[in-house]
């Protein structure tokens, strides 16, 4: 059995106190900071990743002008890298 799939979910709990589980769609560092992307059948979200002493945890940005900028040069960097498609070829 593969279980190579498991690690790339990630469950958040927002502050009402739902669960939602999210796929992890991309890690990435930009500009000194690590960055994961998460997708769940609502919605992406955009996370910076802190690290205290030996613990990461994720921090949601809330300044959509820094989301946008963050998810606009990522997105850059996935159209200049087009094998991180899944081998599928995308013609535009």
């Amino acid at each position: 059995m593969e279980n190579e799939h498991l690690r790339d979910k990630i469950t958040i709990e927002d502050d009402e106190g739902n669960v939602e589980d999210y796929n992890v769609e991309a890690l990435f560092d930009m500009e000194e900071n690590s960055y994961a992307l998460l997708r769940s059948h609502e919605e992406t979200l955009l996370m910076r990743i802190e690290e205290n002493e030996d613990e990461q945890y994720l921090v949601g940005i809330t300044d959509p002008v820094e989301r946008d900028s963050i998810l606009d040069a990522y997105q850059i960097a996935v159209d200049a890298n087009p094998a991180e498609t899944n081998g599928q070829d995308h013609h535009h």
